[in-house]
């Protein structure tokens, strides 16, 4: 069992009631569970497009469906940030030292036939274990 677990939640995806449920089945009692979003900074042209504004409605649209996702989950605290989705959340989990990742994979395509990339990037960089669920 772990003390602190980071659930990680692509919120366009369906995985996360069985992700909380994962880290809940993983956490020690009185451990923590925090999970977290990223939302992905634009980069190229769509930066250069992108107003302040539109920036603002889709951090505030991402933390607007983690509190849905949440809703429910008792104990569990929710965090949006904007960043690279793994480099996000392989510092989220040193800054705030995570014993365990939890996150979701899809299913593979040729150029990822294990896990996801972005799942692979974290497992290959995590400081810590990664527990990788994989989805439908």
């Amino acid at each position: 069992m772990y003390d602190k677990v980071l659930v990680t939640l692509a919120l366009d995806h369906g995985l996360a009631r069985r992700l909380l449920e994962i880290a809940q089945g993983l956490c020690a009692p009185g451990g923590e569970i925090h999970a977290l979003h990223v939302v992905e900074a634009p980069y190229g042209i769509a930066q250069a497009t992108q107003s302040e504004e539109m920036a603002r409605q889709t951090f505030d649209l991402a933390s607007a469906r983690m509190r849905e996702k949440l809703a429910g989950a008792s104990g569990v605290k929710g965090h949006v940030m904007e960043g690279h989705v793994y480099r996000s959340i392989v510092t989220f989990a040193q800054d705030h030292g995570v014993s365990c990742i939890v996150l979701g994979s899809h299913k593979p395509g040729l150029s990822d036939y294990f896990i996801g990339s972005t799942a692979a990037r974290i497992v290959r960089h995590a400081p810590c274990a990664v527990h990788v669920h994989r989805g439908a």
